[in-house]
């Protein structure tokens, strides 16, 4: 919108706040009318076109209704990020490109209103005192925010965006993000309840890939899902409980960190449990549940290859207890089954550049073992099997002696 654009908003948004009954509530269809009857006398004396009315209408009624400038940009399917620095500095990724946008907040109250409404929707606070949160939009898209002073000049809000439908593996097929060899051998995998780790960096798709492979899990399994700030989108589970953590309140209390649902996920019969993201100390619980029977589980975390997940989960396990080495390493041994290892190249797209097999404990390492690897040759890319599945006990009980790999 232009800057004379974005004052006649403005002002015919003040017209109508005049007008509002605010000690009632008031619909959506009574605010439409009021901003109509405010656009019509405001172009007696300042010209406007069919096309800006109508911008001029939808944009007063997303500040007064909805998220204000941030409406347009989470409608369009195109946007994949968006990232404020301000009220006057607005960036968006498109294709994988980042582009700045001709749109801002009216002043910084502005913005700071909206960030109160988004976080305001899942009951979480941030303030001056706890100026950082993470939470997330009504569809499961991400939100982080950062106050002053943290923020040196604005308050910052950045959102990653998901897709009003979610992307299941067929569509990451068609982006040739794996090829249907891997895409057919990862089902067997699921269907046999291997626990499977989705390793990645900022980015790289994990949660959408964790997405996808639930495809895969039989539809009369009972699933809980626990995430810090709920985003995933199952495909096709029915008997489906979700868990979010919940940050603690002013007084330092009433906080659910994600350890204590791990915890409550054991006495809620699953078949089995997804934690959307191990950070820290809840990667313990999560090794220990899959060490006591609980198998098919899934989660995801933060590394640049399968070798470098699994010191990263030994300094989370240890971030919870002080255990010898020896014994984080046979935990982590036969707990996690499976490593996918996922990226972003430099064309911006995401693939799936490894699965690697939990071998085992050797020489008092974890040994692993590569069954797909990504390669790129002469502008060619496939995806090379490297190795058959070692442990087949789980494919045997599923497969039985047909077992397909």
């Amino acid at each position: 919108m232009s800057h004379i654009l974005h004052d006649d908003c403005e002002w015919i948004r003040q017209q109508v706040l005049s007008r509002m009954d605010l000690s009632r509530e008031v619909e959506d269809e009574e605010i439409t009318a009021l901003i109509q009857e405010e656009i019509i006398a405001y172009s007696k004396s300042h010209p406007l076109t069919i096309a800006q009315r109508m911008e001029l209408e939808r944009d007063v009624f997303n500040s007064l209704r909805k998220l204000d400038v941030l409406q347009d940009l989470l409608e369009e399917e195109d946007i994949t990020e968006i990232m404020i620095n301000g009220p006057d500095d607005i960036f968006v990724e498109r294709y994988g490109e980042l582009q700045r946008v001709d749109k801002h907040f009216s002043s910084e109250e502005k913005l700071a209103d909206v960030i109160q409404q988004i976080v305001s929707a899942t009951n979480r606070t941030v303030n001056t005192s706890s100026p950082i949160v993470d939470t997330r939009l009504s569809d499961g898209s991400r939100v982080n925010i950062v106050l002053s002073p943290i923020a040196i000049d604005h308050s910052i809000l950045s959102i990653r965006k998901f897709p009003k439908h979610p992307i299941n593996m067929d569509r990451l097929l068609a982006l040739g993000s794996l090829s249907p060899e891997v895409a057919e051998f990862l089902g067997i995998l699921v269907r046999a309840r291997y626990n499977i780790f989705l390793s990645g960096g900022t980015g790289s798709g994990k949660t959408t890939f964790l997405n996808a492979l639930t495809e895969f899990i039989p539809p009369s399994e009972r699933v809980i899902t626990i995430e810090d700030s709920a985003e995933l989108q199952l495909i096709g589970i029915e008997n489906l409980v979700r868990m979010e953590a919940r940050n603690a309140n002013l007084e330092g209390k009433l906080e659910v960190p994600i350890r204590d649902l791990v915890k409550t996920s054991l006495r809620l019969r699953p078949d089995r449990i997804i934690i959307g993201e191990c950070r820290g100390a809840e990667t313990l619980d999560m090794l220990q549940a899959n060490n006591t029977g609980h198998s098919g589980t899934f989660s995801t975390g933060h590394a640049n290859s399968c070798v470098d997940m699994l010191s990263r989960m030994e300094t989370m396990v240890l971030m919870a207890m002080n255990l010898p080495l020896v014994a984080v390493r046979q935990m982590i041994a036969s707990g996690i089954d499976i490593i996918i290892q996922l990226g972003r190249l430099p064309d911006r797209s995401r693939k799936m550049l490894e699965i690697a097999e939990v071998e085992g404990i050797v020489d008092g390492e974890i040994r692993l073992h590569t069954l797909y690897e990504y390669q790129r040759e002469g502008g060619q890319s496939t995806w090379v099997k490297k190795g058959n599945l070692i442990h087949r006990e789980k494919l045997l009980q599923v497969y039985g002696e047909e077992a397909p790999c």
